[in-house]
């Protein structure tokens, strides 16, 4: 893990989202180095489900060696952050902004604030165990993970970086590289497990699916009993799969190995299949004939608009369009046959 040096002794932080995960993570690193932490977070009472409040955050960040300033804000009130902002400077006197989630205006906040304020985004290379990736991911997405440290470690990089480090996309691990960090595995939640690629990043190496697919931590999926098939309407979805099944080759098959079922609601919908393991491959309505390694769930258009190249697939999981069960590396597997397919769609 990467030392505190000190540096930040006395430095401002506004975090927005410290009261738990990936935001709390930065302000206790942060607070170890004596530095004033605003915690702009809207959970003012405990959740049942997700732990950590503005205030428990506060009373960890003095507890750490830091002085910490909780304030209520929902970053889509402009009002509330403007609010939030006044109290620092009141409290504090001038702060440096942590936000993530905002790369679209790095470039020009960077180029506005130039010599007043850096601003640089910051990503993970892999997916980030939190209390949301446990509610998105299921049973077992833990050991895929790596902990919210490499992300506080990787922000506190960039905080000790001189004003003129601005305007830049940052990837932790590279960055930490930088910094002579080596040991990664100290990052993981279950040390030499395979990590599952984060959902954003275009880089998604064959290397790590093949590794990850080995290791059935999903649990089985129910199977159901079949359907008729449906009187079709629009026939989008009929017309995406008839599609998909002319597009299908024994080195798709090979190469990809899994059995995809679709739950889809919406006109056409129902469950649908799309079997890569037997020979040649097969698509149809109604379950699979052996069990489904991912089920998906969601709406007919946002599925017509998934294979077709107009919707990303980890944009729709995300946002919640997109509900997967079952194995997140043959979900990425299936993502890349889509990009192959979406010239004919």
């Amino acid at each position: 893990m990467l030392p505190n040096t000190g540096k930040l002794a006395g430095c401002t932080v506004f975090i927005t989202g410290a009261s738990r995960g990936i935001g709390k993570a930065i302000a206790l690193k942060a607070a170890k180095d004596g530095a004033n932490v605003v915690i702009a977070a809207k959970t003012t009472q405990t959740h049942p489900k997700l732990q950590g409040t503005i205030y428990t955050a506060a009373e960890e960040i003095q507890a750490a060696g830091g002085k910490a300033l909780p304030c209520v804000v929902d970053v889509r009130d402009e009002q509330q952050i403007s609010n939030a902002v006044e109290k620092a400077v009141e409290k504090f006197g001038a702060y440096t902004i942590a936000k993530y989630g905002m790369s679209m205006c790095v470039l020009g906040m960077a180029e506005e604030f130039k010599g007043e304020i850096a601003v640089n985004a910051l990503w993970p290379k892999t997916a980030i165990h939190t209390a949301a990736m446990d509610m998105l991911g299921g049973s077992g997405i833990e050991s895929q993970c790596r902990k919210v440290d490499i992300i506080a470690d990787a922000a506190y990089c960039i905080f000790k970086r001189p004003k003129s480090f601005t305007g830049n996309f940052i990837i932790d691990e590279n960055i930490l590289k930088e910094e002579g960090i080596t040991n990664f595995d100290v990052y993981a939640v279950t040390p030499g497990h395979p990590l599952l690629p984060d959902f954003f990043l275009d880089e998604q190496p064959d290397t790590v699916i093949e590794k990850m697919e080995s290791h059935d931590a999903v649990p089985e999926l129910k199977k159901e009993k079949s359907q008729p098939p449906p009187k079709p309407r629009s026939r989008a979805v009929e017309e995406t799969f008839r599609i998909v099944k002319e597009s299908l080759s024994e080195e798709i098959v090979k190469a990809t190995q899994a059995v995809y079922q679709f739950e889809l609601s919406g006109e056409d919908g129902g469950t649908w299949f799309l079997d890569l393991k037997s020979k040649g491959g097969n698509v149809g309505y109604g379950e699979p004939s052996d069990r489904a390694d991912v089920m998906m769930s969601m709406s007919t258009d946002d599925f017509v608009k998934m294979f077709s190249g107009k919707l990303k697939p980890t944009v729709a999981f995300m946002s919640g369009k997109l509900k997967i069960k079952g194995n997140m590396a043959l979900a990425i597997k299936l993502e890349k046959l889509m990009n192959q397919m979406n010239a004919r769609l």
